[in-house]
């Protein structure tokens, strides 16, 4: 078996929210610390563009953390032809002549694959991940190695079934 998903999928999923929402904490407890402790000749700062700023910054975390980190699934393994994929403590086998079409991301960090399956699974009927591609700058105008291989993958299993 070949693992075809990043070993990062945990730090996305988990580890960067935490981090992201913890420094928005700090930084939002030194603004309404620093604000009584001012000097006390100079004036008042309002309150409201202190809360502001961290409350839109949180926001806009949790709109990314929805749209690019939430449905990834934790390790993808390419065992023959068959996909093996894990998430939650759960594992299910996919046939890759059960794969209706390969997506990838080219300008997205982390950049994703998805998976789209003709009947449902345990997971939905699209299964993304981080792939386990090479990083560097030249790589993001580059299709993804591991995506253009299951591309050609399921092609060929489609031709041996006509």
């Amino acid at each position: 078996m070949r693992r075809l998903s990043s070993s990062l999928t945990f730090f996305y999923k988990k580890i960067f929210p935490v981090l992201w929402i913890g420094f928005m904490l700090t930084v939002f407890g030194l603004q309404i610390w620093a604000v009584p402790h001012a000097r006390a000749d100079a004036p008042s700062q309002p309150i409201f563009p202190l809360v502001l700023m961290p409350l839109l910054l949180t926001g806009v975390m949790f709109l990314l953390y929805r749209k690019l980190l939430h449905d990834l699934l934790d390790e993808v393994w390419l065992d023959g032809d068959w996909v093996v994929v894990k998430n939650r403590n759960e594992k299910i086998r996919v046939a890759l002549s059960d794969v209706m079409n390969v997506n990838a991301t080219t300008m997205t960090n982390p950049r994703r694959v998805t998976l789209m399956l003709r009947t449902d699974s345990r997971f939905g009927r699209n299964l993304t991940f981080i792939p386990a591609s090479p990083r560097g700058f030249m790589s993001a105008f580059q299709p993804d190695p591991i995506a253009t291989e299951l591309i050609r993958r399921v092609d060929a299993l489609r031709g041996v079934s006509r």
